[in-house]
Formats: C-alpha cells, structure tokens, sequence
C-alpha cells in the first residue's frame, strides 16, 4: 500500500522502540498513515543512527529486539498506522569484533566464505586488508598490542589494541609480537594511510563503514533476509534505500528488492542535480524528496535579492573566487582537493584498472599509469551529476552519455601537454561508459568509476563548498543549488506537474537527519533574499559590537546567518547548539582547520568568538539580532507555513521529520538527531495546518494519491507573482504567499485575484468550525489571505 503521509522517527539507546510505542496514539490522530523508523538492525553499541550496521539477521537489542519491533508493529496497527523502514544496503561496519562476517574474512582471508561480502581490492594489499585502526604509525604503537582471550570467550586467542580486537590466523597465536603481524591476512595501519593505502571500498570518506557487494545473490539473501520476513509477516509495509550511487548497479538491486518484496511502496535516497531525472527503469515509486525540498524551498527565495546578497557577502567576506567566491570555481577546487586528497585510494584503485585493461590490450598498452591516472581525476571532477548508470558490455544510453560529455572529454585533454598522451581521456570515458567490453576489470572500472563519481560529488559539493560559499545559507542544502537558489512560480508547477505524471507516489521532505538546517531555519535565513542591504547592515553593526573579532568574515559572514536562524532558541541553548554546528562547518570547508588536520588556534578563535556574539545569550549582538529577528517575524511565518502547506500538499508522499509538525529549530547532525519529543502546549499555527492538511490527505485519499491530478491555478494583478497556487483533482485548493516583504513594500494585494478551479463553494479548512466559504471563480487575494499567508479549500458537496 502506498502511504498518505510518513513521519520519520531517529530510533537510537535514548528512544527505542518501547518510546516509539507510546507516541503512537499522537502519531495517529496527527493524520499519517506511517512510521517511518530509522534503520533497526543490529549496530555498533551505542550507534545514535543505526546506519553502522553489523547483522542484518539481528533486530537491534539497543532498541528492544524483534519483540520490541513486532510490538511497536502491533500499536501502530492497532490505531491504523503501517511501518516503513530505512535499510543500508551500501555498507556495514569495518569493526571486526561486532561484525562476524569481516571477522572471518580478516582471520580465513580470500579463503573465507564470507570474502565475496565486500568489496576489497585484495591484490593492491599483497592479500592483505588495510585496517586503518592505529592511533599513530605502527612502530610507535607496539607496546599497544596484547594476545588474549576474546571478549566473549568464543574466539579463542584475540589481538588486542586499546578496546578493539582482530582475530589471529590459525597457529600464528604463539609468534613473536612483528612476526605475528606479519602473518595475518590484515595489515593494521596509522588511520592516516586510509586516504591514499585503502583497499576496501567505504562509505564516502568514512573508513569506519565498509562496502558490500548486494550484487552478489547469496550476500543480498543474507543481508535481506530479516527484513523481507518482516515483510511477509505484515511488520513492515514499505522501505526506504539508503544511498543507493554507492551500489554497483542500482537498477538491478532495486529489480530485484521489488520482486523479492512483491513490489511493496520504496524510495530511495537518490539526490538528483538539477533537472536530472530518476532512472525511468528503477524498480522503485521514486526518491525521498531532496528534489521537492529544493523546488519548494527556491519559491520562497528572491532572485533579484539573492544575488544583491551575494554581492554583498562578497564586498564583506572577500572570498576568493574558487574558495568561496563564485560557486561554479568553489566546487570545481573542492571536487580537485577530494580526488586528490580524501578519495585518493580510490582513484588509486581506478589508475590500476586501467592501467590493467590498457596492458591486456596491444592497442591501448602504450598508456601510462600516470596518464590514465590524470585522465580519470580531470574526468571525475567534470562529472555534472553523482553518477552515470551504465553496464559494461551494453551502449550507454543518452543521459548516461550526457554525464561525460564532449566538453567534459575536451577540458579534460587540455591539461596534457602531448596530444597523443591526451589520448589517455578517451579510454577512460570508454571505460567509464562500458564501452570496452565486459571483461572482469572492464566491468570492475566501470562500476568503481560511478561509485567513486557519487562519493567525490557528495563530499565536494555537500561536505566542502556548501560550508565555503555562503552568501545565503539556507541554499547550501542537500539537492539544492546555492548558485541559482531561487525557483520560479512556473518552474515549480512544471516539476510538480511531471512529478504527478510520471512519479506520483514518490517521497517529499523538508526537513530530514541529514539536512545542514531544520526547514523552519532555512525559511527564516531565506527572507534575508528581500533584504540584502538590511541584513549587510546588520553584520556591520553586530561586527562593531562583538568584542571578539572573528577569525574569518566567511565565518562571521554564515555564523550571524546561523545565530538569526535559530533566533528564536532559548538563551541558555544558542550558544551549545551553535557552536558544535559551526565547528563542524568550518572543518568541512577545510579552508582554515579540517577533521584531519585541526588547527587548534583557529578553532578556539572560533568558539570564542561564537561565545562574545553570535552564540551569546545576552549582550548587545543578542538585542540586535533579536530586535531584527521580530521586525521580520510576519515574513518568516509566511515562508515557513507556505512551506509546509505546498510539501503536504502537492505530489507525492510526504514525510514529516520528527518534531517538525511544530515550530522545529535545528543545525546540522547531530543537533538535528536529538530524541523525539512530543510538542507540549496548545497546537501552534503550523501544527493547526499540518493536521488540517494531514486530514485531508487521509479522508481523500484518491485527491491526493496516484491517481489524482494537479492543475495550477493562476492568480493575476499586480501582486500576481506573489502567489502560488494549484488544485488537486479538482476537490482541493491550496494557495500561498511568497516573498511576502516584498509584497508589503509593494504595496500589498492591491487588486490581485487567485482564480479558482470554478464557482465552487469553496470552504477553508483551515478556519475553526464551519470556516470561511469562497464562490465565483476568481477570490481576491487580500481576502483569501486575510487571516493568514496560506489557505487550504475543500469543495463543499451536499
């Protein structure tokens, strides 16, 4: 069954099952029709996100164990609800004592029944696995080591180091401490090495979470099993996929994940770039709404300001170009430093494919290493999207063609300085595109090629330039673009309009555990769009009145963006949420300090400036951005309850992030996976739209659902630009204001109308008791949106 309307609960130690279970009652008269639960199978002890999975036969006992699962099913049930679960198909953990099947590998090697379970580069490592565990470089840390008996007594003899334990080779127990290392099937290594010795695949960057190989039948029988019994039993009603570019070939994992569950409700996590579509073959109902997030948040952003801001923020922060300046220069700088630096084991392993296809073939032997390995970087960083999705042995169809094109191939060449060396960049794109045949490496290179594609646009867009531009940061968000933040009216209603045709059951977010702010704070920041010289102001003030200076003005530029966002935080919690958030930021920027290479100075500078002024509780900063937060209250509600109205409304399903059917404040994880807690008090505004919205979809389902149609509805006068609007299968009216500033400094609605699909009688929902009715086809703006900035309309029958 297709859901109506999810609601995403972040499981963890401090809020299992059992917890869950007791909010089901709220859940349900709220209006969704799911739970949509965090990953629940067995991870890392203490894991605060589930994603570090190390059984997937396992419910979690943190979380209260199948029983708890199969009982929270039951509740839900009980009051009309369904279960929906995020899996992890993509990794598991790399810590061998919680995860038996790496635990064989590391002890039987290639022999092990379990080698085929992941993805591991075993010639690179002479046989050996690269663990990155030690804390400093071997040689100083072998007084660290000890053999003794495991944990839990079952393994007989264990290494030891610090907390972590590895299994020995059989007969190697009794070896001299250098001899004994030498003997197993992993080499233990300083955790600086994985960036350039890895010879595993991993999540992203994180070499804590080692890739596994679903391609291979029996690894996705015993990774799904738990889950699809699940299923079968009516525990589970739908799945959400995790990362599904780290796959390699998510068309056919997701093929076979729709018949193994009978075709049930499934998105996946797939972030698209611009107007890049979904796959039309994948076997799935669609994404999980990073999409729709950009296209409703662009409404509420001003072109015109957006780009006085930019100007602003520059003229301030004075960036240079590719470090913060100018978007396109920043990531194409970011994207050269990931290749290079943090994904270069990967690029390694791709060099040594090709270097090996080039050997095995006369033709292409001429090749050198460094050639190939320059072709693949230059072509990496041109790629416009994460990935291309192409089978070796079969013609790349047009968009996968178009994720390397021929500009791409001829600014690629330009680097070399011999013509025929530059050569090296066709056989790459060949490879990259499986157009040399289906041999074992060509199939290896083309797959490592998209997965390692996916990983470098995810860490230097995501994870470096969003945190280095920021004129406006309420852009820099998952599947948004902060160098053309804005959407048009028309723009919108176009994607939602292909989205009802072509993927009408597909998922909608604003706010998720992975976004960089909650959507309540990116609707505050992105009022700044009508605003720009007030704000430019602002920061000239606030930066005269912090007695602390500091560090950068890039910092200052986004910390006071930041500080306004969440200014409606209690005093005494600005500071301790902010500060962690803004650390974070600038070690992804990398420009001053990273995770890797901290530059204590600079990150105490930072923390006491955040402390004197945009994190302080009191103090004149806190006056000013408080006064300045109030002057533009009325514009912030506007954006924050027309994005709500449009998400829960327009095609799709929608799912609700924990907590956000209120006011919700959050920055970046983990601020953003705190325990969820149950708004207290009377309903606020937007709780009252959620549950009105949330009610209709529910009662009339067949408006909102598959089949259901979505028609725009054009407002004209002089105003007209600041309405959206639409009708759903013509029962249902939504309209709301955007840019609301400037419609108050233009002058208000004047004569603006908003048409409605006919004379109706329309009555809004969102008025206590019998509401206000609207008839005649055309409603005038100032009096649809009289009492507030958005309206909900439900033809009256009868």
């Amino acid at each position: 069954m297709t859901p109506t309307a999810t609601y995403r609960l972040q499981l963890q130690p401090d809020f299992p099952f059992p917890a869950a279970e007791k909010a089901v009652p709220y859940l349900a008269a709220l209006g969704v029709s799911h739970l949509h639960l965090s990953p629940v199978l067995e991870a890392v002890p203490g894991s605060s996100h589930g994603y570090d999975v190390v059984d997937h036969s396992r419910v979690r006992e943190e979380l209260g164990g199948e029983e708890g699962l199969r009982s929270l099913a039951a509740t839900a049930r009980e009051h009309g609800l369904g279960l929906v679960l995020d899996i992890v198909p993509n990794h598991m953990a790399a810590v061998p004592r919680h995860n038996r099947q790496l635990w064989e590998v590391l002890r039987e090697g290639r022999a092990s029944p379990y080698a085929r379970w992941f993805d591991i580069d075993w010639a690179a490592g002479g046989d050996k696995v690269l663990l990155p565990v030690l804390a400093g470089p071997l040689g100083g840390e072998l007084d660290a080591f000890s053999v003794d008996v495991g944990e839990d007594g079952e393994d007989g003899e264990v290494l030891r180091y610090g907390e972590q334990e590895f299994p020995l080779r059989a007969g190697t127990a009794d070896l001299p401490l250098p001899e004994l290392l030498d003997a197993q099937h992993y080499r233990l290594a300083w955790w600086r090495l994985a960036r350039t010795e890895l010879n595993y695949r991993r999540f992203f960057t994180v070499s804590e979470l080692i890739g596994v190989r679903v391609e291979h039948p029996e690894v996705f029988d015993a990774t799904h099993s738990k889950v699809l019994e699940l299923l079968r039993d009516g525990v589970l009603d739908g799945l959400r996929i995790d990362h599904p570019d780290g796959l390699a070939d998510p068309a056919a994992y997701l093929r076979q994940l729709n018949e193994a569950t009978g075709g049930r409700w499934t998105v996946v996590e797939k972030i698209l770039t611009g107007d890049e579509p979904l796959p039309a073959g994948w076997a799935v109902a669609g994404t999980t709404g990073y999409d729709a997030l950009h296209r409703i948040d662009g409404l509420f952003t001003d072109p015109a300001g957006a780009a006085e801001l930019l100007g602003r923020y520059r003229e301030f922060a004075g960036p240079p170009g590719d470090r913060g300046g100018y978007w396109k220069a920043t990531v194409r700088r970011a994207a050269y430093r990931v290749a290079t630096h943090e994904l270069a084991s990967e690029t390694a392993w791709l060099t040594r494919l090709a270097t090996s296809v080039c050997t095995g073939d006369p033709a292409l032997r001429d090749h050198a290493p460094w050639a190939l390995r320059t072709a693949i970087r230059e072509l990496l960083v041109r790629v416009p999207v994460y990935r291309p999705y192409v089978t070796a042995g079969e013609e790349p169809t047009r968009i996968a063609e178009e994720t390397l094109p021929d500009d791409a191939v001829r600014d690629a060449k330009a680097v070399f300085s011999v013509p025929e060396e530059a050569a090296a960049v066709d056989v790459v794109r060949d490879l990259a595109l499986g157009r040399l045949g289906e041999g074992e490496e060509q199939v290896s290179f083309c797959a490592r090629f998209a997965q390692t594609a996916s990983a470098l646009h995810a860490k230097s867009v995501e994870d470096t330039a969003f945190y280095r531009y920021v004129p406006l940061i309420s852009a820099t968000e998952v599947g948004g673009d902060p160098g053309q933040p804005a959407v048009t009216v028309d723009g919108f209603h176009a994607f939602a309009s292909r989205i009802a045709r072509d993927w009408p059951a597909t998922g909608t977010v604003l706010t998720t555990h992975d976004t960089k702010r909650s959507a309540d704070v990116r609707a505050r920041i992105a009022v700044l769009s009508e605003c720009p010289e007030r704000w430019a102001g602002l920061v000239a003030e606030l930066t005269g009145a912090t007695p602390v200076a500091a560090p950068d003005p890039q910092l200052a530029w986004q910390a006071w963006q930041s500080s306004y966002g969440c200014a409606p935080l209690p005093a005494e919690e600005l500071g301790a949420r902010l500060e962690p958030a803004l650390l974070k930021a600038v070690r992804e920027a990398g420009l001053f300090t990273s995770w890797t290479e901290p530059d204590e100075a600079y990150e105490r500078a930072v923390t006491d400036f955040v402390a004197a002024g945009p994190g302080s509780g009191s103090g004149t900063a806190r006056r000013l951005v408080t006064a300045f937060a109030e002057s533009l209250a009325p514009h912030v509600r506007a954006n924050v309850l027309g994005a709500a109205l449009v998400q829960l409304t327009m095609p799709g399903v929608p799912d609700l992030y924990q907590g956000t059917e209120s006011e919700y404040l959050a920055l970046v994880d983990p601020d953003n996976r705190r325990p969820f807690r149950r708004p207290e008090g009377p309903a606020e505004e937007k709780q009252v739209v959620t549950a009105a919205a949330l009610g209709l979809r529910r009662e009339l389902p067949e408006v909102f659902g598959e089949s259901g149609t979505y028609v725009p509805l054009k407002a004209r006068g002089p105003a007209a630009g600041h309405v959206v609007a639409f009708s759903r299968s013509g029962e249902v009216a939504v309209a709301v204001t955007r840019l609301s500033l400037r419609l108050a400094e233009g002058g208000g609605w004047r004569d603006t109308v908003v048409e409605l699909p006919d004379a109706g009688p329309w009555r809004d929902v969102l008025e206590p008791g019998a509401g206000r009715e609207f008839t005649g086809g055309a409603v005038a703006a100032a009096e649809l949106f009289g009492e507030r900035p958005v309206a909900l309309l439900r033809r009256v029958r009868g």
